[in-house]
C-alpha cells in the first residue's frame, strides 16, 4: 500500500500539482517534459521546484482547515452557527477521520518530500556559486517550516530527510526532539545563507528566517537563544517598522506593509490561486485564494434594513469570539476597533419605517446596554447578555462582534469567496513579544515590560499611551498570552501559543466553556489521519496517537 503522505511522491506528480500555482511575484518557469532530469539538472527547472515548494503554504494559511487547526479550539474562539469542524473547535469526538487534518497531513508531507528532493539534488542543478546557498536556504527554511506544523500538530510522527519515490508502505514514529534538531539545523543554515532582501516578494529572507528561528527557540524553552535571535531581527538593518496605527495593517492597500516579516502571498489574479485546477492537480484537490474574510463574519444579511454587500462581506458564520477575548481589550486599546466590527448600516431597499439608508441597522457590543436605552433605538441591538449566558457559554451563535481584519472590499462582487489578501505569518510585533517572553523567563522583568510597551504604545488610542503602559510587576506568562491574543487574534497561531506554554487545557477550561465540555488531556496533539493508519503495513509500530480510537 502507498503511504497517504507520500502518494504524491514522484517529482512529476508534485510539480504537476504545483506548477499552476504561481503568484503575482513568484514567477515559475514550466519546462517542457517534466522529469527529474529536466527539473533537477537545469537552473530554470530548479527555480520551478523552489517556487513550487512555497506554494504548499497556501493549503494552511488563509484556509478554513488551517484556521480550525491553529486558531479555533482555544481560549479565544468558539463555534458559530456555521462551523464545519466542531470536532476541532469544541473537541466533539475528534478522530482521525477529520477532513481538515487529512488534507493538511497530505499536503504538508508532499511539501516535505519536494523540499527533500531539492535539498539533496541541488548540486546537480547547475546553479551559480552565489545562488546555490540562497536556494538551499529557502528550501531548508521551508522544510523546517512545514515540519514545525507537523510536529506541533501531531507530535512525534513520520520523519525523513530523504526524497521518496515509488510505493512505500511503512512509516516511523520519530521523537519530537529529533524533528526539532533538524528544524534547528535547517534554520541555522537558512539564517547564515539567505540575503537580507529578495527580488521576489514573498520569498524568505535572512530576517524572516531569524524571526522564525526565534519562535522555534521560544517553543523549545531555549530562552537565551530566542532573545538573541529576536534582538538580531530588531537590531538588524532590515527596514522593518511597526505601523503607526493598528487598523492600517489590515487595509487591502497596505499588503506590502513594512511590519510584515514573512507572508504567504496570494495573487491578485485569482485564477492563479488554484480554486479549481484539474490539469495541474491530478489528485482532485483545490486550494483557492485567501478565505479568511468569510469565516469570522456574523450573519447580518437577514436583519431588517440589511442586505449582503461588498463592504460587510459574505458571512460564512464559522467562528465567533469567546466572551473572554472581547473582555481582553480595555477602552484605551485601539486594537479592539481595529479588529472587530460592531455596527452595520442600513443598505437594503426595504427598511423599517424611519430607518434611512446609512442609518445604524444592527449594533453588536461586548458591553451591556440598559433595557430602557435599547427600547429607544430603531435599530437591532445585540448586547453582552444576548450573545452570552452568565457563565460565558454562547447564547446566540449568529450575532456577535465580527473579526474584521481579513475583510476584502476589493473583491469583484459581494458573493466572491476568493480574496487576494496576503497572510502575514510573522509580524514585527511578534518579535517584540518573543523578546519580552524570553526576557521574562530569564528573570529580566523590566526589559520584558519595555518590549511589551513598544507594542502597547502602538495599540494605544490617542492620548492614552501612558494608560496603556505596564510595569515590570505586571509581566507574567498569562499577561503575555493575553497580550498576544489582543495583538494576533485570528492570525493562525493561538493553538500553538497555548500548547508551547503548557496552557492549552488550563485556559480553555477557564475561559472557553463551550470548548471545554469535551476537552481531554490527550487533545494537546491531533489524531493521525485514519487514511494514513490504514495505508501502512507496520501497524504495530505506527499507531494512532494515544487517546484517539
Amino acid at each position: 500500500m502507498k503511504l497517504n503522505f507520500i502518494q504524491k511522491t514522484g517529482l512529476v506528480a508534485v510539480l504537476l500539482f504545483s506548477l499552476g500555482s504561481c503568484t503575482d511575484v513568484l514567477e515559475e518557469y514550466n519546462p517542457s517534459g517534466l522529469t527529474a532530469e529536466s527539473v533537477y539538472t537545469s537552473p530554470e527547472g530548479f527555480e520551478t521546484l523552489v517556487n513550487a515548494a512555497y506554494s504548499y503554504q497556501r493549503w494552511w494559511y488563509g484556509k478554513e482547515e488551517g484556521y480550525n487547526i491553529s486558531e479555533t479550539g482555544t481560549d479565544i474562539w468558539t463555534s458559530a452557527a456555521g462551523d464545519v469542524w466542531r470536532d476541532l473547535t469544541q473537541y466533539l469526538n475528534l478522530q482521525g477521520n477529520n477532513a481538515a487534518l487529512i488534507n493538511e497531513w497530505r499536503e504538508l508531507y508532499a511539501a516535505i518530500n519536494l523540499c527533500n528532493g531539492g535539498i539533496n539534488r541541488i548540486g546537480d542543478a547547475g546553479l551559480s556559486a552565489a545562488l546555490r546557498p540562497v536556494r538551499e536556504g529557502e528550501l531548508r527554511f521551508l522544510r523546517a517550516f512545514y515540519y514545525w506544523h507537523i510536529v506541533e500538530t501531531w507530535g512525534g510522527v513520520h520523519f525523513t530527510t530523504q526524497e521518496t519515490n515509488g510505493i512505500i508502505s511503512t512509516a516511523n514514529k520519530t521523537p519530537v526532539e529529533t524533528i526539532y534538531a533538524q528544524i534547528f539545523e535547517d534554520l541555522k543554515f537558512a539564517t547564515a545563507n539567505l540575503p537580507a532582501t529578495q527580488p521576489q516578494y514573498g520569498k524568505v529572507t535572512k530576517g524572516a528566517a531569524e524571526a522564525f528561528l526565534a519562535r522555534m527557540y521560544l517553543t523549545r524553552g531555549m530562552n537565551k537563544e530566542a532573545l538573541e535571535m529576536a534582538e538580531a531581527v530588531l537590531k538588524g538593518n532590515y527596514g522593518y517598522k511597526l505601523e503607526a496605527n493598528y487598523a492600517d495593517l489590515w487595509k487591502m492597500s497596505n499588503l506590502k506593509t513594512k511590519e510584515a516579516i514573512y507572508v504567504v502571498d496570494y495573487s491578485t489574479n485569482l485564477a492563479l490561486n488554484d480554486l479549481a485546477n484539474s490539469t495541474f492537480n491530478p489528485y482532485g484537490h483545490s486550494r483557492g485564494s485567501n478565505s479568511g474574510h468569510l469565516l469570522f463574519l456574523m450573519k447580518y444579511d437577514d436583519r431588517p434594513g440589511m442586505a449582503r454587500d461588498l463592504v460587510n462581506g459574505r458571512p460564512f458564520n464559522r467562528y465567533m469570539p469567546t466572551r473572554f477575548l472581547l473582555d481582553l481589550y480595555s477602552d484605551e486599546d485601539a486594537r479592539y476597533e481595529g479588529s472587530f466590527q460592531q455596527a452595520w448600516y442600513a443598505n437594503a431597499a426595504t427598511r423599517p419605517v424611519g430607518m434611512n439608508l446609512g442609518d445604524t441597522a444592527v449594533f453588536c457590543t461586548r458591553k451591556e446596554i440598559p433595557d430602557a436605552f435599547e427600547a429607544t433605538r430603531k435599530y437591532l441591538t445585540v448586547d453582552r447578555s444576548k450573545i452570552y449566558n452568565a457563565n460565558g457559554t454562547v447564547k446566540d451563535n449568529l450575532r456577535y462582534p465580527t473579526l474584521s481584519k481579513f475583510m476584502d472590499p476589493t473583491r469583484a462582487n459581494f458573493n466572491e469567496a476568493q480574496s487576494a489578501r496576503d497572510v502575514f505569518v510573522i509580524r514585527l510585533a511578534e518579535v517584540y513579544l518573543i523578546a519580552a517572553e524570553a526576557q521574562m523567563k530569564l528573570g529580566n522583568l523590566p526589559a520584558a515590560a519595555d518590549y511589551i510597551n513598544v507594542v502597547r504604545t502602538r495599540a494605544a488610542k490617542s492620548g492614552k499611551v501612558a494608560t496603556m503602559q505596564i510595569t515590570p510587576e505586571q509581566v507574567t506568562l498569562d499577561f503575555i498570552l493575553d497580550e498576544r491574543a489582543r495583538e494576533f487574534a485570528g492570525e493562525q497561531m493561538r493553538w500553538f501559543d497555548l500548547k508551547r506554554t503548557g496552557k492549552l487545557l488550563e485556559r480553555i477550561r477557564t475561559y472557553a466553556p463551550d470548548n471545554a465540555v469535551n476537552l481531554q488531556e490527550y487533545h494537546v496533539v491531533r489524531p493521525i489521519p485514519q487514511t494514513q493508519l490504514d495505508a501502512v503495513t507496520n501497524k504495530a509500530e505506527f499507531k494512532q496517537n494515544p487517546g484517539y480510537q
